[in-house]
């Protein structure tokens, strides 16, 4: 063989190693891109930079697996990190449910980030995480849900009663102890849901109204509602990231901070222009007097916490420890300000 040859063949070679040692994760989230999904986009191009492209994230938008299936497809290795929402399958994730209580009184994403993680790094969440072979690593934060409707707009408790809403976890809970009649339709079904009178209303964060477009039928939106909010991890399978290499976990647990940072810089600038979008789309803006909302609270508050620490323990879970702490660490955030 010619020195020709014998290069091309090196080559060759060398291309077939460098392709063979290239960690490639396929990433299973759902709808479109979003404010919603920021984080996980500013986290694959972190790690691709750190790694000189040697670790890389596709990102599929409801390719690999329907959302309310994709802790499933983690278990069994069918992909390798996935974003999923609490409320959509409860029992499998009893612990971070705490985390979708209404009425805990979490202000801001600031403070969904830290309660979460404090919540994520629980023994006891872990342990139940590992049974779906899955590790917790970064929340999606999202601000409290608000509802929109169509016709008259619902400004009284008591025009809660028998009204049919989008509404998962703790959230269906409250609206159900009020009269509401909750339906846990996915994000991605909302819209048709509204649209062939399924539900009169649908509770989402700002994000969602506009990416699943239940904005574009609604004449009002409750501004002052805050009844909660849903807790939405993103996981990953723990064999591929025991099987990653001390660098490229290195590259992927630096990037968390940053990747979470860049959501709430997004997220903000969405909440900042929310006003606009309600007046550009020509929905009016509801507050309820403050008289309704501390009947919400009482109705909707205390007593479903009560029943999910009474629920959880008899379940073998260490309820009332997780649901101090979220209470402890907004304490600890708060005093840091």
């Amino acid at each position: 063989m010619n020195i020709t040859g014998k290069l091309l063949c090196t080559a060759i070679a060398f291309a077939f190693a460098s392709e063979a040692a290239a960690t490639e994760w396929n990433v299973s989230v759902w709808g479109k891109r979003r404010a919603f999904t920021e984080h996980i986009h500013k986290l694959a191009e972190l790690v691709e930079a750190k790694t000189d492209g040697a670790f890389t994230m596709n990102i599929s938008y409801g390719g690999l697996s329907k959302n309310r299936e994709n802790l499933d497809g983690i278990s069994i290795g069918a992909f390798e990190m996935a974003q999923f929402c609490a409320g959509y399958h409860a029992d499998k994730n009893r612990a971070i449910t705490v985390l979708e209580l209404p009425f805990l009184g979490v202000a801001n994403l600031d403070e969904e980030v830290a309660v979460s993680h404090a919540i994520y790094a629980h023994p006891a969440v872990s342990e139940e995480m590992a049974n779906w072979n899955a590790k917790l690593l970064m929340t999606s934060p999202m601000p409290q849900y608000n509802i929109v409707g169509t016709g008259d707009p619902r400004d009284e408790l008591a025009e809660f009663d028998g009204m049919r809403v989008r509404a998962t976890g703790g959230l269906g809970k409250a609206f159900s102890a009020v009269g509401g009649v909750p339906t846990s339709v996915t994000a991605t079904e909302a819209y048709q849901a509204m649209e062939s009178g399924v539900v009169d209303t649908v509770a989402f964060a700002q994000h969602a109204h506009l990416a699943f477009g239940t904005i574009n039928r609604a004449d009002w939106w409750t501004a002052n509602l805050n009844p909660g909010t849903v807790n939405c991890p993103v996981v990953v399978n723990i064999d591929a990231y025991d099987s990653l290499s001390d660098a490229e976990r290195a590259a992927l647990d630096s990037s968390i901070d940053e990747a979470i940072g860049h959501y709430l810089a997004n997220y903000g600038d969405l909440l900042t222009r929310w006003d606009s979008v309600l007046e550009e789309k020509g929905v009016q803006k509801v507050m309820l007097s403050d008289d309704e909302l501390a009947k919400f609270k009482d109705a909707a508050g205390q007593p479903i916490h009560d029943a999910w620490i009474a629920d959880m323990s008899a379940q073998g879970l260490p309820a009332q420890e997780l649901y101090d702490l979220v209470f402890s660490t907004l304490d600890t955030v708060r005093a840091s300000n």
